[in-house]
């Protein structure tokens, strides 16, 4: 009630403020209706409630004279307004580019695009210029607005003289089924349906059906039409082909892959055709008592399309979602590799990751060798690069394991057990069993590979240095055993933050290996390789088949590793230049770096140490598994588009299995 009178008296002091201009026939400004907007206008926090305009509408009842006053002001204001680019353009990613798309939306944020004078655009970009507006505009009751149409003698969009506002919805209507046509008869996105290539297009017979209707409404007395209509039968079946068309593009992103510009293309045309679902609805009129009705709701949606033009989060949302989701497509199909099941797969990833450890420790030996060179701190960055990538990428073609390689791979495959585990078991209270003993086979995989990483990693670094101390009589550790020793002190250096730094940089390997073979996939590089006319003349076309399947099979792990490598030597260089404690913690290379500080002491090392060092590996080997397991699935969870709070279930689905079967999460079971 203290609202209401506060409200109300705000609106006669208004009326009173503007007495001289509402006397004026002249007077077009906008600023009168945007101080009346700006009294209803909510407080913060309290628009998804219902939003009462009854002091307004009792303002208007008491006041004849003054809302003689305002009718005769809106009609002034809103004559004759085009309003057809709301419709077509407002709100619909204009372009393919998303870089471009975003920069616009942010710019458009904080300096709002103006158009002409003349568009209702321009008058709500006055008038409801907050993004909020739309939802406090949607929640006035209905009964209110008829009310204030009534109070206000508006006429409804179907029975103007001129005709202009219907005129206006079948232009912007037009635009949308001309651009959705042209848009996918392009090759690019023709080729993500191949399978209705020989069919004739949904897109071309709605743009016929629809121009044959604008006609028929354009020429008759009635602008509208009813339900009943045939053609706007038709074209409710048309649409409905046409989503499916693009629903059928995306589904085959898996088969064919799928660029940023065609992902944007495909979700500009669907934006486009709910834009044309939504629209063609004002055209039905199947009661007299509906033309009021409808044109409010009309209006509504056009202030809902303004308002939320410059969205950034949910272009961001719908454009990397599917790109997303491929890219996690391909680590959830390569991390299948990296979890065991029986004891068989368990010693053989235990094998497998003493592979990884060997060549690890003589990266060790490589880098501790290299630092000694007289160069600059590029010349570091760039020869620390090419050791880290060469080796990892040995690891890679020699089917080796790099331990912490595989929660980056694996979180996908996680999601993709919660999805199976959802779709198969239907009981709410089972539904995440299958993602618990999924857990904990990859848990005692990623246990046995740094175990497996760790004490391969130690005795090789120890051997090979004191196999050149042997053949050249030099310890090449004698003058950095303190400090190797000292990198996996968490009371000395930031081994957390250098260790996180490192689960970083692990993450966007995995990322890389899933952009790369999205990119191939949609670009037919396999194909194109397999059928290259020269390659065949030369290689002939079995071995021919033989590099294309090996570029299938190995190209994205190879870059991915390649990328991995450049990240993790050029850290530190990077953080020097930057005047930042950056460096990267590995706890494969904390085993071979242990070692080698042991040699270069002379085999004397302190018992806290010892400590230090044996616990520094384990904190590294943590956080190098904690981050980029969590940002890997974060990424999952975003790209299958899953709640948060699945991630609750599952942990305790997680910890309930846990205290079930502790020893699974370390150990293959005994059958």
């Amino acid at each position: 009630m203290v609202a209401y009178e506060s409200k109300l008296t705000q609106l006669r002091n208004l009326f009173d403020h503007f007495a001289v201009e509402l006397h004026s026939p002249y007077y077009v400004d906008v600023e009168l209706l945007v101080a009346v907007v700006a009294i209803v206008r909510p407080k913060r926090g309290q628009q998804s409630n219902p939003v009462s305009i009854e002091f307004l509408l009792d303002y208007l009842r008491e006041s004849d004279t003054q809302r003689k006053q305002l009718v005769a002001y809106l009609n002034r204001l809103l004559v004759q307004r085009d309003f057809d680019q709301l419709i077509s353009d407002t709100g619909i990613i204009s372009y393919a580019d998303f870089g471009y798309e975003l920069r616009k939306r942010i710019g458009e944020r904080y300096l709002p695009y103006q158009p002409p004078k003349d568009t209702l655009q321009y008058l709500f970009n006055q008038v409801f210029y907050s993004i909020r507006d739309a939802d406090w505009v949607a929640a006035i009751p209905m009964e209110q607005l008829e009310q204030l149409f009534s109070l206000c003698e508006f006429r409804s969009v179907y029975d103007q003289d001129t005709g202009h506002g219907m005129t206006e919805i079948l232009y912007g209507l037009e635009l949308l089924v001309q651009r959705i046509t042209g848009r996918a008869m392009e090759t690019d996105v023709n080729k993500m349906v191949p399978e209705l290539r020989n069919f004739d297009s949904p897109f071309i017979a709605i743009m016929r059906e629809f121009t044959e209707l604008n006609d028929r409404i354009l020429q008759s007395e009635e602008k509208y039409i009813t339900s009943s209509d045939l053609s706007y039968k038709q074209i409710l079946v048309l649409h409905r082909q046409c989503e499916n068309y693009i629903e059928t593009a995306f589904a085959n992103s898996h088969q064919f892959g799928i660029s940023l510009k065609v992902n944007q293309s495909l979700l500009r045309i669907r934006q486009q055709l709910e834009r044309i679902k939504e629209i063609l609805s004002f055209l039905v009129i199947d009661t007299l008592p509906h033309k009021v009705e409808k044109t409010i709701l009309l209006a509504i949606t056009l202030i809902g399309y303004n308002s939320r033009k410059t969205n950034v989060r949910k272009l961001v949302n719908q454009s990397t979602q599917l790109l997303a989701y491929e890219i996690t497509h391909h680590t959830a199909q390569t991390g299948e590799h990296y979890i065991t099941s029986g004891r068989k797969d368990y010693w053989h990833m235990f094998f497998s990751a003493c592979g990884g450890g060997f060549i690890v420790g003589a990266m060790c030996i490589v880098k501790l060798l290299l630092s000694n060179v007289d160069t600059s701190e590029f010349g570091h960055a760039l020869l620390y690069s090419l050791n880290y990538a060469i080796g990892f990428t040995l690891i890679y073609l020699f089917g080796a394991t790099l331990a912490t390689k595989q929660p980056a791979m694996t979180a996908s495959a996680l999601v993709s057990a919660i999805e199976q585990g959802v779709s198969d078991l239907s009981r709410d209270k089972y539904r995440y069993w299958t993602f618990a003993q999924f857990f904990a086979r990859l848990f005692r995989s990623q246990f046995i590979a740094f175990v497996g990483n760790v004490i391969m990693a130690f005795p090789i670094s120890f051997l090979l240095a004191r196999g050149i101390q042997v053949l050249w009589d030099v310890n090449i550790a004698s003058t950095k055993w303190l400090h190797l020793v000292d990198d996996l002190n968490p009371t000395k250096t930031h081994v957390i933050l250098h260790a996180s730094i490192a689960g970083v940089f692990l993450f966007l390997s995995g990322i890389i290996a899933g952009s790369v073979a999205n990119r191939d996939k949609h670009n037919t590089v396999y194909y194109r390789i397999q059928e290259h006319p020269l390659l065949k003349r030369v290689f002939g076309r079995a071995k021919t088949e033989k590099i294309a399947s090996f570029y299938e099979k190995k190209w994205a792990g190879i870059v991915s590793n390649l990328w991995f490598g450049v990240f993790m030597g050029s850290t530190a260089s990077i953080g020097l230049f930057l005047g930042l404690d950056l460096d990267i913690r590995h706890i494969t290379f904390a085993s071979g770096n242990l070692a080698l500080g042991l040699f270069g002491h002379d085999m004397r090392l302190t018992t806290d140490m010892w400590i230090w060092g044996i616990l520094g590996i384990g904190i590294i080997g943590f956080f190098n598994f904690l981050v980029s397991f969590s940002l890997s699935l974060l990424l999952a969870f975003r790209s299958r588009n899953l709640s948060s709070n699945e991630l609750g279930k599952m942990i305790k689905a997680v910890w309930i299995y846990f205290k079930m079967n502790p020893r699974l999460f370390f150990f293959p079971p005994r059958k």
